[in-house]
């Protein structure tokens, strides 16, 4: 079946000397995997390998078999033309970082239509603005609301958020918690909107201790999930 679909993609992992498996999230059906022949041999074909780069926006021409094996593209452009994304050194390697957890988060073969928007506005902000240093902490709560894990901020009052509850509760457990100086900024990034994050003022050790805990919390939250290789480079560049 042929598919004309708007598709960000995750990852792109060299097959062979002259081909590329990447995995994109579409509009149309989710996730998917596709194989690109000759790829990186090609100079005159329709698909570029510049346009593989981590959460590029592309509108896709392709053919969906939707058997549970790789697919093809016959065709793709960028749907969205990217300013600083992928040339400004921080927004690359957040933009690196936030592609392998999504890569590692995404599992369903169908369409989520609103996570598809988000993504797309998203990472279009990120791509138009400066003051970005907090931003994967705000995208990564927001995130976790499509996966069906948003915190429970009925009881936000409480000194603690057990990770396991998805909860703040009032007493401490086995279970791993975020309190204190960490809960303080956890909460502010609660029912704010980007242009909101710049005001949260937070140092570098307070930015990778709530970025420990959310990672956990996704740990803990998605079933299979890895932890991003990318997080040390991440955590270099913010350094």
């Amino acid at each position: 079946m042929q598919v004309t679909t708007k598709a960000i993609v995750l990852s792109a992992i060299k097959y062979g000397d002259t081909s590329l498996i990447v995995k994109l999230f579409t509009a149309s059906d989710g996730l998917k995997s596709y194989l690109l022949k000759g790829v990186l041999a090609s100079k005159k074909g329709k698909l570029k390998t510049a346009y593989f780069q981590p959460l590029t926006q592309l509108e896709v021409v392709a053919y969906h078999k939707n058997k549970g094996t790789l697919e093809s593209i016959r065709e793709a452009k960028p749907s969205y033309h990217y300013i600083s994304l992928h040339t400004n050194i921080t927004k690359n390697a957040l933009t690196f970082f936030l592609a392998e957890m999504l890569s590692n988060s995404i599992q369903e073969e169908e369409d989520n239509e609103n996570l598809y928007e988000f993504l797309e506005a998203s990472l279009q902000w990120l791509d138009t603005h400066d003051e970005i240093s907090n931003f994967h902490l705000y995208f990564l709560m927001v995130l976790s609301k499509y996966f069906g894990f948003y915190p429970d901020t009925s009881d936000n009052d409480a000194p603690y958020f057990d990770l396991l509850e998805g909860a703040f509760v009032y007493g401490l457990s086995l279970n791993p918690m975020i309190m204190g100086e960490n809960l303080n900024f956890f909460k502010r990034f609660l029912g704010i909107n980007f242009d909101a994050i710049s005001s949260i003022k937070m140092n570098k050790k307070q930015r990778q201790e709530l970025l420990k805990s959310i990672i956990l919390y996704y740990e803990l939250h998605l079933h299979g999930f890895r932890k991003p290789k990318s997080l040390a480079i991440l955590n270099e560049v913010f350094s």
